[in-house]
C-alpha cells in the first residue's frame, strides 16, 4: 500500500509544488517536466516516462555550464587543469550528496524496494534530470543563473576542490608504478539489476583482490574499488593530501 501511495500520490496535489517551488525557488511552468525529472525508471520504465533522457541532457547542460564557468574563473589555466576541475565539480558522489542537501531524495520517485540502489548515485542522476527539466522548462540563461546560485556557490567550494584529488585510478597507478607492483582491474561480476546492467569491478594487485566496487558501469566500479583500495593501503591522509609513504 505504502509503495502505491509513493508511486501515485508523491507528485501530485499542492503540496508538491510547493516542495519544489521550495528547492527551485521559483514555479515551474510545465510542471510535467520536473514530474518526469524526479521519475526513476526503477518506477516507471517507459523512456517518456522516467528522467533518464532528462538525465541525458541535464549532464550535458551542467558540464557546458561548469566549463564556462572555468573558462571565466581561470583565465590562465591550461586545459588539463580545467578539465580536471570540471570532473570534480560534476563528480557523481559529489552531485549526489548535493542533491540529498537540497532535498530531491524527498520527492524522487524509485523503488525503495530496490536493494541495488543503494550502490547507485540515482539522486546526482535526478539533478542532472532537473537541470535538463530547467532548461527545456526556462532556456539556457536562467538555468545558468539556477546552476549558479542552486549548485556551484552554496555547494561547491572551488578553493578545496582545487587541491581534492579524486581521480583514485591515477593514485593507484602511480603507487603500483612506484613500488614495482602490477595493479589491474577485473570485472568479477555482471548481474541484470532491474533492467539495468550492476557491474562488480575489483582492484587486483599481483594477483591479489584488495578491493571492490559496484556500480551500473565499468567505470564508476572501478573507481569506487580504486578508492576503496586507496583507503586501505593509506596513501591518503585524512584532508587528501599526499601521505608520508607517498612524500618520501
Amino acid at each position: 500500500m505504502d509503495f502505491f501511495k509513493q508511486l501515485f500520490g508523491k507528485h501530485s496535489g499542492p503540496s508538491f509544488k510547493k516542495q519544489l517551488k521550495n528547492i527551485l525557488g521559483f514555479l515551474p511552468g510545465n510542471i510535467s517536466l520536473y514530474k518526469t525529472a524526479l521519475t526513476h525508471r526503477s518506477i516507471r520504465e517507459g523512456a517518456a516516462e522516467n528522467n533518464e533522457r532528462l538525465e541525458y541532457l541535464g549532464d550535458a547542460v551542467l558540464s557546458a555550464l561548469i566549463a564556462d564557468y572555468l573558462f571565466k574563473r581561470y583565465p590562465y589555466k591550461e586545459e588539463g587543469f580545467l578539465t580536471e576541475m570540471r570532473s570534480k565539480m560534476v563528480n557523481r558522489q559529489q552531485l549526489n550528496e548535493i542533491a540529498v542537501r537540497m532535498g530531491l531524495k524527498k520527492i524522487t520517485l524509485f523503488n525503495k524496494m530496490d536493494g541495488s540502489l543503494k550502490v547507485s548515485q540515482i539522486f546526482g542522476n535526478t539533478l542532472e534530470a532537473l537541470v535538463g527539466a530547467i532548461y527545456l522548462d526556462k532556456g539556457y540563461k536562467k538555468t545558468n543563473k539556477w546552476v549558479m546560485d542552486y549548485i556551484i556557490l552554496p555547494h561547491m567550494f572551488i578553493d578545496e576542490l582545487e587541491l581534492l584529488e579524486i581521480n583514485h585510478k591515477n593514485k593507484l597507478y602511480g603507487w603500483a608504478n612506484k613500488n614495482g607492483k602490477t595493479l589491474e582491474f577485473e570485472t568479477i561480476d555482471e548481474r541484470m539489476e532491474n533492467g539495468r546492467r550492476l557491474f562488480t569491478v575489483a582492484a587486483v594487485v599481483n594477483g591479489e583482490n584488495i578491493a571492490e566496487g559496484k556500480a551500473f558501469n565499468k567505470k564508476d566500479a572501478s573507481q569506487i574499488a580504486a578508492q576503496v583500495a586507496v583507503g586501505k593501503l593509506g596513501l591518503l591522509n585524512a584532508d587528501g593530501a599526499p601521505s608520508p609513504e607517498e612524500q618520501s
